[in-house]
């Protein structure tokens, strides 16, 4: 089985001096290779064509034959490394925690938790107030950006 750490190693290479990151590495026993990456300013074709291209050349087929797909996070897909997080401070976000959805907008994310600001309306009061919820990251099912259609 191809070692998934010889992989982001490929990746972390690839992606060194842009603001992209690694998101995930997942490697199955038949060497079914996924490669997802996230940047700040989005993630081109050009960029997964690289990396893919990168890795191919890294790997001796007559070795070891593979399976390889590199691609973006989905705009939807929850979040899974804390610089997706930190990336999304100031975006509106959906949590799920506690069996509960939470939607605000993400306003801080540290290494053990994060934080939204809500809009809570409260009863005799016409205006939503906005509260702050903390978050640790162990006691959420979930977290993703909230796509709008208007």
């Amino acid at each position: 089985m191809i070692d998934k750490t010889v992989i982001e190693g490929i990746v972390a290479d690839s992606l060194q001096g842009t603001d992209g990151f690694l998101v995930e590495v997942t490697v199955s026993k038949d060497n079914d290779i996924v490669v997802e990456i996230d940047s700040d300013s989005g993630v081109d074709i050009d960029t997964c064509v690289a990396i893919n291209n990168a890795i191919d050349a890294s790997l001796d087929r007559d070795v070891e034959d593979f399976s390889l797909q590199v691609g973006s996070t989905g705009l939807i897909s929850p979040f899974k490394v804390l610089r997706q997080y930190q990336k999304n401070i100031g975006n509106e976000v959906e949590v799920l925690s506690g069996g509960k959805k939470f939607t605000g907008v993400l306003e801080s994310a540290g290494e053990e938790e994060f934080s939204i600001v809500v809009q809570i309306k409260e009863k005799g009061i016409k205006k939503s107030v906005p509260q702050r919820i903390v978050f640790k990251y162990s006691d959420v099912k979930y977290t993703k950006y909230n796509l709008k259609f208007n």
